[in-house]
């Protein structure tokens, strides 16, 4: 008999370095019995995040259940990338019991929902929910979300003047597509941190939506997953900046890629990316790093001046190649000089 019931899927979105991958890590080791498998859509040609995920991958989720798209967004690549990679992995041996996709940080989740519409997918595939995840520590500082009062006498001051940033554009699309937010980072925001998230995310939520503090990805996965919001029948209750718009670009966005020699020092380089960040406005820098003497990557991971760095495993017969992954708004992308700072690390 044919199977008529449709495989969930749960699509993980939020701002760059909110924690999506670390989720994910999570949800793989705690499965609930579940056969998971991944898609990961990377802003720009070098994938980090799969690379990641794949070092965890074991009989729940296995390697070949993971999949990556990183040349360009998947809601903006539908028919040429993302129902193919679907596909293939609904035709996978052993057939998954819920799909994970993790967004890009740059991604607004809306229009792939709509994606979810294609006749290919639409019988054989539901939108379980939407997870959206937000920085509590940031969004209490007021980094990625805008201030009402502010902005209010912004327009009163002058009609023309553009008041929203890219960035709280996309922090607001993503908090009114969801179905959960998760306030991630909990233990760096603290309780007061906690709460001056949630009062900014309830100003920008179009309605009522459940929040949950997490920290490191640690969440009870019965919480956001079987959460039956089918959201590709509910895209109307979760409005955009983009709605009738016929798409949407990522202009506002650019990334390099940085080769590095091995360096010997992993704090220097730590210090010199929160420098770049401080002085040329940098929002993310993810990459592997080769240490003079080390059998290890080293795994970098940047939000703004927050550099995290640790090695993940060994480099086996894989080439020791130092890469860097750096993401800033269009116009305050500087290349040369980025490339200059952080080639200037000591080897």
């Amino acid at each position: 008999m044919t199977d008529l019931t449709k495989t969930p899927v749960t699509v993980i979105t939020g701002f760059l370095g909110a924690g999506k991958t670390t989720l994910i890590r999570h949800l793989m080791q705690n499965p609930q019995g579940k056969r998971l498998a991944v898609l990961v859509n990377e802003f720009g040609t070098m994938g980090v995040d799969g690379d990641i995920l794949k070092g965890c991958a074991d009989d729940n989720c296995p390697a070949d259940a993971i999949m990556e798209l990183s040349n360009g967004c998947i809601c903006c690549t539908v028919a040429d990338d993302f129902i193919p990679t679907l596909e293939r992995l609904m035709a996978l041996p052993q057939k998954p019991d819920h799909i994970l996709i993790e967004t890009s940080g740059l991604a607004l989740p809306k229009p792939l929902l709509k994606a979810f519409d294609w006749p290919a997918i639409r019988s054989r595939i539901t939108v379980d929910g939407v997870i959206a995840l937000a920085d509590a520590e940031a969004v209490a500082a007021g980094r990625f979300a805008p201030d009402e009062d502010a902005v209010q006498a912004q327009r009163l001051a002058d009609e023309g003047l553009d008041h929203d940033t890219p960035l709280a554009e996309v922090f607001e699309d993503q908090i009114a597509c969801a179905d959960v937010i998760l306030l991630t980072k909990a233990d760096l925001a603290g309780q007061d941190g906690l709460a001056a998230a949630r009062a900014v995310i309830e100003a920008e939520a179009p309605r009522k939506l459940p929040m949950l503090a997490v920290t490191e990805g640690a969440i009870d996965p019965r919480l956001i997953l079987g959460l039956n919001a089918a959201a590709e029948d509910d895209i109307d209750a979760r409005p955009s900046h983009h709605d009738g718009a016929d798409d949407h670009e990522h202009e506002d966005f650019d990334t390099i890629v940085v080769d590095l020699p091995e360096i010997d020092d992993p704090q220097a380089l730590s210090d010199r990316i929160a420098d770049l960040a401080r002085t040329h406005d940098i929002l993310r820098v993810k990459g592997h790093v080769a240490v003079q003497g080390k059998p290890m990557r080293l795994l970098v991971q940047a939000v703004g001046a927050r550099v995290r760095h640790q090695y993940d495993r060994p480099w086996g017969d894989a080439p020791r190649i130092s890469r860097l992954v750096v993401i800033a708004e269009h116009d305050r992308i500087d290349a040369p000089a980025i490339r200059a700072m952080l080639q200037a690390v000591p080897a």
